[in-house]
């Protein structure tokens, strides 16, 4: 790899990529873990990609270093045979040594709060994959394909984290939209994708759902954790059987604009969750739900919960009654609030090559 050659191109150019975050049902069954033996059930998760995007930048920098910053991270700097895979950055350090770039300036800025339960890391992970294949695209390399981009982003997080990870944070950055995926755990065809709302519903879809930060980073790997175990003793698996099948109706209620059965489903899916691991929700949370449930919405943690966000999906005047509710329970504590929700069909996105 001619290094002077890439960053030269990077000198000449103002490369940036972006990705977006996501909300999302049936989670935790995009790890083989859950979808290899559950198989014969079908198992679907649903990601919703949202316009709070990540955008990524590089630029040049010492010639032998690597350094990254990051919003809600102390800026790191580390000589590029010693970057560090166990740094809060490590994971973006290992996409750099993958590569094996040195000399740049990795800007990571996110429109989510840090540890918020929406996919940050995994977005940004794509967005900066996605910007280097494209720079070592101008040096001649073929470019990595969506796939490629969303697998790779997946294996390296495994590595650096020592842990089995799923994959739909990825693919939701990757390919944007509101989609289920079906994890059939072929070995050339673990999912497939299906689309259950097009961008013309986007506007639709949107006056039916609220988004809210609980004011604290998530902790997604205790949770996570915790339900692994479980699997693999052989307790919950009907219950893993029956969110499963929540997921299936949500998905069949978003399609069809049966808001009460969506409601129906989510707030099922979050009581069997909490029933095994009662610590998925915060004291916020749980008020958040709690104000939900009045309302005659459904409210659902992101990710594996324990921090970070929560959403809420319901008729139009329902969710109108809900913010209000929400928003008198977030201002008890500092940095929560309600977010934007817009829906974001475009994925991983490049510019300035």
């Amino acid at each position: 790899m001619n290094m002077g050659k890439i960053r030269k191109i990077i000198e000449k150019n103002n490369f940036e990529a972006s990705a977006p975050c996501r909300i999302d049902m049936g989670g935790t069954l995009d790890i083989s873990t859950f979808y290899l033996p559950l198989r014969h059930l079908s198992p679907y998760t649903i990601n919703m990609a949202v316009n709070l995007r990540t955008q990524v930048k590089v630029k040049p920098y010492d010639a032998e270093k690597i350094k990254i910053s990051s919003r809600g991270f102390r800026s790191a700097v580390f000589h590029h045979e010693k970057v560090p895979f166990n740094h809060p950055l490590g994971f973006m350090f290992a996409i750099a040594a993958y590569f094996g770039v040195k000399g740049i300036h990795i800007d990571i800025d996110s429109a989510s709060p840090p540890k918020s339960a929406l996919g940050g890391s995994s977005v940004a992970a794509v967005a900066l994959i996605a910007l280097l294949s494209g720079v070592f695209e101008k040096t001649g390399e073929k470019p990595l394909t969506k796939p490629e981009i969303a697998q790779l982003a997946w294996r390296l997080e495994c590595a650096v984290t020592g842990s089995n990870c799923g994959i739909q944070d990825q693919l939701a950055a990757v390919y944007g939209g509101i989609n289920s995926w079906y994890w059939n755990g072929d070995k050339n065809t673990v999912y497939s994708r299906k689309a259950i709302a097009v961008k013309k519903d986007y506007k639709r879809l949107e006056p039916h759902f609220l988004l809210a930060y609980c004011g604290v980073p998530h902790e997604s790997l205790s949770v996570n954790g915790t339900w692994i175990r479980q699997f693999l003793d052989g307790k919950y698996r009907k219950a893993w059987a029956e969110i499963i099948e929540c997921t299936k109706r949500y998905a069949g209620a978003i399609t069809s604009g049966d808001y009460k059965l969506a409601v129906e489903a989510v707030n099922r899916e979050v009581t069997i969750r909490r029933r095994m691991t009662p610590d998925v929700l915060d004291s916020i949370g749980k008020k958040l739900v709690d104000a939900a449930k009045r309302k005659k919405c459904g409210a659902r943690f992101t990710g594996a919960g324990a921090g970070g966000c929560l959403w809420a999906i319901g008729e139009k005047e329902d969710i109108i009654g809900l913010k209000e509710s929400w928003e008198r329970i977030l201002t008890k504590r500092k940095d929560a609030r309600l977010l934007d929700v817009k829906f974001d069909g475009n994925g991983a996105m490049v510019s300035g090559f």
